[in-house]
């Protein structure tokens, strides 16, 4: 909720920016918290999702870990002031730099994504006197009823150590002293708003375990990854995700061994929805089938949209209109895919006006570039902006 105290000082602040609502973000947090600290559970909070500082170190005051997905995140958490021994790093292509940076650290696992990862993870460690700790990553062929893009457990999906790779992976460990395999990591894909989903995520990962531990593998962590999606299209009516609903889910149906620990990898159900971007109207363009309203923030400050054809509810912050018209929201950048909304009802919209992109505290500004040489949008926080 931007408040009109906000939208006062807003009017102050160059646009685009983005803007953080620091309360809901710390609500967020405990809400979150609070739930598996009740469950016992453990929690990496990816950091790909939002790595803005004040971001960043909120989360860490919480007690979360960090999930890293490349060599400059590992980096990035340990100067942030994360424990190595909470810090996770994932990704299919970890190059030697990036292994040799989390060795260096001793972080707590990596979570390997194929077979000969394993061996090159081994014979660095080998070379650096460590023994690596890992948990492997894998692809359970499972359906997150979710954008193609961001689904990430299918079998033709690039990520994970699929079932008919698991005995020449169990050769390979026996040959491999200088890994220690900890855990079993599972990540299905991102934006799950059918709690379903986890429900299948849970038995397939009680019967993959099965044949590790039928193998002598001892399993001490499960790692069940993300996924808990967030209301892009009422962000006001839910600002914070079903956390209730998903570890009540988890506690009910994944069966945890004596010992062993549960881990989670939360991303945009921690930040979605407390950032939003904000961006002034330039020009309203009233074409022959459609009005466009042109903004001066566009696909380079936020990209979902352009890139998932991801929806975001748009509001006009200044507008004082009772009357409703409909817009295509858009940028200015020189490509057809730079529009936030098609078809959009708004009320009549001017040069001028203010609009918040809402839901914008995942995968908005941590994916900005400098496309067409645009400056990139900087941040505020509420509790700085309004005291």
């Amino acid at each position: 909720m931007i408040t009109s105290k906000a939208i006062e000082q807003f009017q102050t602040i160059h646009t685009p920016f983005y803007y953080y609502d620091m309360e809901l973000l710390n609500q967020t947090l405990k809400t979150y918290t609070d739930l598996t600290k009740k469950y016992g559970y453990h929690a990496h909070y990816a950091l790909k999702a939002n790595a803005e500082p004040r971001i960043v170190e909120t989360i860490k005051n919480y007690g979360l870990g960090a999930d890293c997905v490349s060599g400059n995140e590992v980096a990035l958490a340990i100067k942030a002031g994360f424990s190595p021994d909470k810090i996770v790093y994932a990704g299919v292509g970890k190059s030697d730099k990036e292994i040799k940076t989390a060795l260096k650290a001793g972080i707590f696992s990596f979570n390997c994504e194929s077979v000969p990862e394993i061996k090159v993870i081994n014979d660095f460690a080998k070379g650096m006197g460590k023994v690596a700790k890992i948990a492997l990553r894998i692809n359970p062929d499972i359906d997150a009823h979710t954008h193609k893009y961001i689904s990430t457990g299918l079998k033709e999906n690039k990520f994970g150590i699929s079932p008919w790779m698991f005995p020449a992976m169990k050769e390979l460990l026996a040959e491999c002293k200088n890994v220690e395999l900890i855990g079993l990591h599972f990540h299905v894909g991102s934006q799950i708003l059918d709690m379903s989903v986890f429900v299948t995520v849970c038995r397939r990962v009680l019967e993959l375990q099965k044949w590790f531990t039928d193998n002598g593998m001892e399993i001490k962590n499960l790692n069940l990854g993300g996924g808990i999606g967030v209301d892009y299209a009422d962000p006001a009516g839910h600002p914070i995700a079903d956390f209730e609903t998903y570890f009540k889910i988890i506690n009910e149906n994944l069966v945890v061994a004596p010992g062993q620990n549960v881990h989670f990898e939360p991303g945009r159900s921690i930040v979605g929805q407390c950032g939003h971007l904000i961006t002034r109207v330039l020009y309203v363009k009233v074409g022959q089938r459609k009005k466009f309203a042109i903004l001066d923030a566009g696909m380079n400050d936020l990209i979902r949209p352009a890139l998932y054809q991801a929806h975001h509810a748009i509001e006009n912050l200044t507008s004082t209109s009772k009357r409703q018209m409909r817009y295509d929201v858009v940028g200015p950048v020189c490509e057809s895919s730079d529009m936030f909304g098609v078809n959009i009802k708004l009320p009549t919209t001017q040069r001028g006006d203010l609009i918040a992109i809402h839901t914008a505290g995942a995968y908005g500004q941590v994916m900005a570039m400098r496309y067409n040489q645009r400056d990139l949008a900087k941040a505020y926080y509420s509790d700085q902006l309004l005291g």
